[in-house]
């Protein structure tokens, strides 16, 4: 029972910060789980990407129906194919890195966008 409420909170502050930011859910939702559920770093890179795909979906929605910007959406189809080509290339190599170097790009994609948010 005490795991179920730990994902239903990892999952309450993943969709805070994706609602709240625009993106950003998977840098909380794959630490949270390798260090919380002691998921195995590839089964919570995979888990990211099928929680943050509906997440995604639902803020856009939302942000739409408050702001009214319906321009958005052209920018948004098109950054979704190349999201789905992304994705599908992104998925295939998940299973042909280690965990170690899954642990390494990650944070090199963590301080990037820390160092580009910073400056």
């Amino acid at each position: 029972m005490m795991k179920n409420w730990k994902k239903i909170l990892i999952g309450t502050v993943t969709g805070f910060a994706n609602g709240l930011f625009g993106s950003g859910g998977g840098t909380i939702v794959v630490p949270a789980m390798e260090r919380f559920l002691d998921v195995e770093e590839h089964k919570a890179h995979a888990t990211a990407i099928a929680i943050i795909l509906p997440l995604s979906i639902l803020s856009l929605v939302i942000y739409l129906w408050k702001t009214g910007l319906g321009e958005v959406w052209q920018t948004a189809l098109w950054a979704s194919v190349g999201g789905l080509v992304g994705g599908i290339v992104g998925a295939k190599l998940l299973s042909k890195v280690s965990g170690i170097w899954l642990h390494r790009i990650f944070g090199g994609f963590m301080i990037a966008a820390a160092v580009r948010m910073i400056l």
